[in-house]
């Protein structure tokens, strides 16, 4: 029977001060939504409704730009691939909103249109990606929610690549965001710094401009996205990254497009300057070892896809525990890179994460004698 493996590592932080969680900037209160959490830990600095989906409006747009992402890492999106714009998505969808005034039978390259998408958020480059890569907007949507199926984003669903109202079918969770967020940024970070935190972009004799409230006023925000709509309200996806630390964050319904803006710049700051980073792991570290069994070695180690750090009040002691979590042993074949643990960190007053772990080399099956003779390892 497989059974679940932990240990435990405290790790006493030193500090001048004793003091409380940092308490989060008023701003921020005015807005029904936010979260924030620190990627290199996992942890979630600040929740509010964040498990109560919500209309993204064009912050859908993250999710085609993501799927559009694993295309062209699966070698079956070129960059350079020419889409003709159809009539009718033209006839529907120009000036429509946010618009690259995309013309009928006008060519244009995956690259513009993923400018278009995340820097100027343009509803007829999304629909001419969508429709021109699946054949129909409908096998895109089920593309999105597929992603989002392996994401784990379990309060979303997608009904429309650009976020245009569609009577709620489309909708998501700021906690679904971040995952998405998490998934563009730390296995697409070429994809993701090429269109993402762009000011402006101009494409033939069209001039456009992003609407992030960051990029470019806090130090070191890269994107994500914002969108509006009567119904969603204000909101905004962002992620910014300072010595290495990479925080996330989601705001959704501000009234005012000038209550997100300031809840977002507090936000991001407050995570950098009242909170800090105690090293873990270097990226690529051996972070615990998995017991195999039936394979040509008994343990594996066990590696994360980012550096590890613990997120601890910057004016606090703070104690930190981690937890190896898989259940075990692992049966070979294990293939490299395959997640087969996670790790669990635990400060101190703030919401314990788990940091998934992946195999760092392959396990393949073990001839009969060297599994009887682990088989006896095992056993003493």
């Amino acid at each position: 029977m497989k059974r679940l493996l932990t240990f435990l590592l405290a790790l006493p932080l030193p500090a001048s001060a004793l003091a409380a969680t940092p308490m989060v900037p008023s701003e921020v209160f005015r807005v029904p939504v936010s979260m924030l959490v620190d990627l290199g830990s996992g942890e979630v600095l600040v929740a509010r409704r964040s498990d109560v989906s919500f209309l993204p409006a064009s912050v859908t747009k993250v999710m085609t730009a993501y799927v559009a992402f694993e295309e062209i890492g699966a070698g079956r999106l070129p960059l350079n691939r020419t889409f003709v714009v159809p009539p009718e998505i033209s006839r529907e969808w120009f000036a429509k909103g946010t618009s690259m005034y995309l013309k009928p039978g006008q060519p244009v390259t995956t690259d513009a249109l993923l400018h278009g998408i995340m820097t100027a958020s343009a509803n007829d480059a999304s629909m001419v990606l969508a429709h021109g890569y699946a054949g129909t907007v409908e096998t895109w949507s089920l593309m999105m929610n597929d992603a989002a199926r392996r994401l784990g984003m379990t309060h979303s669903h997608y009904n429309t690549p650009n976020g245009w109202m569609d009577e709620g079918q489309t909708f998501v969770s700021a906690r679904d965001l971040v995952r998405l967020a998490d998934a563009m940024t730390m296995r697409y970070p070429r994809l993701y710094k090429h269109f993402s935190g762009q000011k402006r972009y101009r494409w033939q004799d069209i001039s456009m401009r992003s609407h992030d409230p960051t990029v470019g006023v806090v130090p070191g925000a890269d994107g994500i996205k914002t969108g509006y709509t009567r119904e969603a309200g204000y909101n905004f996806l962002g992620s910014a990254e300072r010595n290495g630390r990479r925080l996330v964050m989601v705001l959704a319904g501000a009234r005012t497009h000038t209550e997100r803006d300031a809840a977002a710049k507090a936000l991001l700051e407050w995570g950098f300057t009242q909170w800090r980073s105690y090293p873990l792991f270097a990226e690529g570290a051996t972070v615990a070892r998995a017991r195999v069994q039936d394979g040509s070695t008994t343990t594996v180690p066990l590696v994360a896809n980012r550096a590890l750090y613990a997120t601890v009040p910057r004016y606090s002691k703070a104690r930190v525990s981690m937890t190896l979590h898989y259940k075990g042993p692992l049966v070979a074949p294990v293939q490299k890179g395959s997640q087969v643990a996670e790790v669990e960190v635990k400060v101190d007053g703030v919401e314990s994460s788990r940091i998934p772990l992946y195999a760092a080399q392959d396990v393949p099956v073990a001839g009969l004698l060297a599994r009887m003779r682990n088989g006896l390892l095992n056993i003493f």
